[in-house]
């Protein structure tokens, strides 16, 4: 596997570097109750994990017959910091990838929907957060969550020029924004993407293991050299 020091990668954070549906679905339904509502928990909420969060809000609230958007979202805000942050490890071989990138000297970023401020703690306390050269995330008000302009941010702040940058994540918002900076994307599968999500949204290519991204990486970048202007 070939990496320079002119290699970025910008990974995604939920459902790509850490399992966290369960941490945001059980504050949804915890909401929800705050507000009167009894959780179907025949609804599959796996969905959730990607969506700037006002906008899942309004969905799920939609289907309770509630417009109280706002007040959920202050409520949201209390019980993930509180309990839901907490439940989201690392996904296998995911902190070994992160640490053989940052050791062969590519540089690395995280693009996340969720308020930067929380994805700093995520990870602070899975002890990942000095293999990461920046954090481009939403702010605290959940504002800004859109991914091509956080990945835009990146590529401007730290000076990356777009064929030297690879963005990987596992919900359609990944390709679409990194494909709107002209950027590759890689599709992950073990996070809250199907298949068919990743491929109509036009990933680049698809990965089903964490123990197997390393490769796909390296892959990436040999065809943007080969290809500088694709």
């Amino acid at each position: 596997m070939h990496f320079n020091r002119s290699h970025t990668v910008l990974f995604d954070l939920d459902g790509t570097i850490v399992r966290s549906r369960d941490g945001i679905v059980d504050s949804i339904h915890a909401v929800l109750r705050d507000l009167g509502h009894e959780p179907d928990l025949s609804i599959d909420l796996t969905w959730v994990v990607g969506p700037p969060l006002e906008e899942l809000i309004a969905h799920i609230l939609a289907h309770y017959g509630d417009d109280r958007v706002h007040e959920a979202m202050a409520l949201y805000r209390r019980h993930y910091e509180s309990e839901g942050m907490h439940k989201s490890p690392v996904f296998e071989h995911m902190r070994e990838t992160i640490e053989t990138l940052s050791a062969k000297g590519v540089r690395l970023f995280v693009a996340t929907s969720k308020p930067r401020h929380l994805a700093r703690r995520i990870l602070h306390l899975r002890n990942l957060v000095q293999y990461f050269d920046g954090l481009s995330g939403a702010r605290a008000d959940d504002s800004g969550a859109e991914k091509p302009e956080l990945i835009a941010a990146v590529l401007r702040e730290h000076d990356i020029r777009r064929e030297d940058a690879l963005m990987i994540g596992d919900r359609r918002f990944d390709i679409s924004g990194a494909h709107a900076n002209h950027v590759r994307a890689l599709g992950v599968l073990w996070g809250y993407g199907t298949r068919e999500e990743l491929t109509e949204a036009g990933a680049d290519a698809l990965v089903s293991q964490p123990s197997e991204l390393l490769e796909a990486i390296s892959q990436q970048f040999a065809a943007a050299e080969a290809h500088p202007h694709s």
